[in-house]
């Protein structure tokens, strides 16, 4: 019985340490391009700041819009009590005197105000309906006197030959958006750009693993053979060579298992990943040739790139500037108009009765006559940043034009160039299987049929070269023209989850 209670407390240990080892043990992750660009921005702070960024400039552009819609507001004096004694003008003794207010005032404003759109567009006036009522107590040398007073009216004000503050706003608000959107991608793209290369790095020393091992393998059915010819004559020393052959090839083979630990490591850390996961990078060749002129590249690029694209707003945004610094200190006129109906009495059932017209007009223009050059030295302030973003939108045109030029250039070099090397090391690896069968038939020496060996590693290896130069010349060109070639999808156009 007891020999059973022990055996029992064996099990439930061994299950729980199994349970949170599995728990505890990292995950198998089958690492691509896309997979860990996905990775690295579902991980990145950069990104997460960057969609704070957009959810902040589109609640800023969610309020703009509700601003051109009604607008309900109550504005309450209650109360408003004056108990204080003030310095006035006595126009019947014609001298200052010290006068006691004694006062009280209780006063509502409600308004409906609404800003003038014009086939959707805000004029930069506003119409309104508005109800005032109030109740006002004057009290003197113990008399009082109380008034009651209501006005229902509707009003519009409309300001001309000025600045549209109001439509500027707006398009502030669209343009802000629009730049946090190109900022997410252009970061995006950084991490593209970043991730890949050290994703190709992996890739590449994945793939130089399999030449090592390919290199071994061949050498082993050597080795076999010379173990062969030893049997048969035991002055044949060739074992020996093979055999160091074998050693300096593991030696390659370990050092680049090494390296590429470490890199697999950089790579965790890049992605944010545990220690324990494990990544797994499948070295795939494919490529996949690029069927696009160098005019339609630059042309991508030009439409794409989103920094272009940010500095055309950011002169949009120096425009609107100026038509603001415009609108200072210039001529402009404000027209306002009032109709309704109002009534006041000592009673406050009577307010509502028999009502009197209220109606007002009023045209307040504004002249400068003379302000010393101010207001042209501020335009034409705000106009150099215009002609700044100018300059700043040609420069960096002619740089995307020429860096998409190198790129072009580059994979279409490499292009040409993998095709042929992979031609050439299917040919090196026939080649290598013909030389082996002459050295069991002893037509061929060991030596020479060593150099045939190692010349079909170069080959391999400058193929690997080669793919790989194509390899970065195309994640090159897809960043500078922001399109994905093997996916034939724009970069740019891609779908937000931020919708306005």
């Amino acid at each position: 019985m007891k020999t059973k209670t022990i055996f029992s407390r064996i099990i439930i240990v061994l299950f729980i340490t199994a349970f949170f080892s599995s728990a505890n043990a990292g995950k198998n992750i089958q690492l691509t391009l896309d997979n860990a660009v996905e990775i690295a921005m579902d991980n990145s702070y950069r990104i997460r700041h960057v969609e704070m960024g957009i959810e902040k400039t589109l609640l800023r552009l969610k309020a703009r819009r509700a601003g051109l819609k009604s607008k309900v507001f109550m504005d309450i004096q209650t109360p408003d009590l004056n108990h204080i004694s003030e310095n006035k003008w006595n126009s019947v003794l014609y001298r200052d005197e010290i006068v006691r207010q004694n006062t009280e005032r209780w006063q509502t404003d409600l308004s409906i105000k609404q800003p003038v759109i014009l086939f959707g567009y805000p004029t930069n006036g506003y119409v309104s309906l508005n109800y005032k009522v109030y109740r006002y107590q004057q009290k003197d040398d113990g008399n009082r006197e109380i008034d009651y007073y209501n006005r229902f009216y509707f009003k519009y004000e409309q300001p001309l030959f000025t600045t549209n503050y109001l439509k500027n706003d707006l398009e502030r608000a669209e343009l802000a958006l629009k730049d946090s959107q190109l900022d997410y991608i252009d970061d995006k793209v950084d991490i593209i750009r970043d991730i890949g290369y050290d994703y190709y790095r992996l890739f590449e020393m994945t793939y130089e693993n399999i030449i090592y091992t390919k290199q071994l393998v061949i050498l082993d059915h050597i080795l076999a053979i010379t173990d062969g010819l030893t049997a048969h004559d035991s002055t044949h020393s060739d074992h020996i060579q093979v055999q160091l052959e074998i050693t300096n090839e593991k030696e390659n083979l370990l050092e680049n298992k090494s390296d590429r630990r470490r890199q697999m490591s950089n790579m965790k850390q890049r992605l944010r990943l545990n220690a324990d996961d494990s990544l797994i990078v499948d070295p795939i060749i494919k490529i996949t040739p690029v069927y696009i002129k160098l005019d339609d590249a630059i042309e991508l690029g030009l439409k794409n790139n989103p920094r272009l694209r940010s500095l055309y707003l950011n002169k949009r945004q120096s425009e609107l500037d100026v038509e603001s610094v415009k609108g200072e200190n210039a001529f402009q006129v404000n027209l306002e108009f009032t109709y309704g109906l109002e009534k006041k009495d000592n009673r406050l059932r009577s307010i509502w009765d028999e009502y009197d017209n209220s109606n007002s007009a009023t045209v307040h223009a504004y002249i400068p006559l003379w302000d010393w050059g101010e207001r042209r030295a501020n335009i034409q302030s705000e106009q150099i940043d215009v002609n700044r973003r100018d300059l700043q939108i040609e420069e960096t045109r002619v740089y995307i034009k020429k860096t998409i030029t190198n790129s072009y250039t580059n994979l279409k070099e490499y292009e040409e160039r993998c095709l042929n090397l992979d031609k050439s090391r299917h040919i090196s690896r026939d080649f290598v299987d013909i030389s082996i069968d002459k050295y069991a038939e002893s037509e061929l020496p060991l030596q020479n049929l060593l150099q045939i060996v190692e010349r079909h590693k170069d080959t391999e290896k400058n193929f690997l070269d080669t793919y790989m130069g194509y390899r970065r010349s195309l994640l090159s060109l897809m960043i500078n023209t922001h399109y994905d070639y093997e996916k034939s999808m724009s970069l740019v156009d891609e779908q937000f989850s931020y919708k306005y």
